[in-house]
């Protein structure tokens, strides 16, 4: 669910009065965390993706995976996301699978700063074992299903506009690091925007 401010970003940053900043990845690499502490270092709304499907289908993401099937998911997690980024800007933490979803990877690109975070298969591995309700690691080898998930979506999360690498540090030091890097996004915007007048 969306935590309301009044927008006033932090960052001196044209790009940030209009669009939203997107936060993807894998499952695992901290984009509900470290996306809370961005909202909350740009005086931005944060929202969580699945936790908006959750509202809208009145199931959580498992019960919709169980009874409707991946595909009917990723049907309203497209809707869902497309409403999100033609309203307010905010920070928006989506699913894994969200970004590798040719429409929603366009509305990010016109609507969006996108930001993967990147995380590797032992860190990935170490923080989803610590909840089971991941419809797509109810497998029994979940290290194995992970590293085809990496192999498959990898490539496509490399489009986004900043990569982050989020280790084994404490959330806060990753946070830093988002914030940094949007920063240096910011200034090679504007850099270009001057050289371009």
């Amino acid at each position: 669910m969306s935590r309301k401010k009044a927008h006033s970003p932090t960052l001196n940053c044209a790009e940030l009065t209009d669009k939203s900043i997107v936060l993807v990845g894998l499952m695992g690499a901290g984009k509900t965390c470290i996306g809370k502490r961005i909202a909350d270092r740009l005086n931005m709304d944060f929202i969580d993706a699945d936790a908006e499907i959750e509202a809208a289908a009145k199931r959580t993401v498992p019960e919709i995976f169980a009874e409707f099937g991946e595909q009917a998911f990723r049907d309203g997690e497209r809707r869902v996301i497309a409403r999100l980024l033609s309203e307010k800007p905010r920070v928006i933490a989506t699913g894994g699978g969200a970004f590798m979803d040719e429409e929603t990877r366009s509305r990010t690109r016109k609507n969006a700063i996108s930001i993967w975070l990147k995380a590797d298969l032992d860190v990935l591995l170490q923080r989803v074992s610590r909840r089971n309700n991941r419809p797509l690691l109810q497998v029994r080898d979940q290290r194995e299903t992970l590293k085809n998930l990496i192999n498959q979506r990898h490539p496509t999360y490399s489009q986004a506009d900043i990569t982050v690498n989020s280790g084994n540090e404490p959330p806060g030091t990753t946070a830093e690091k988002v914030y940094e890097a949007l920063r240096q996004f910011c200034l090679a915007l504007d850099s270009n925007t001057a050289a371009q007048q």
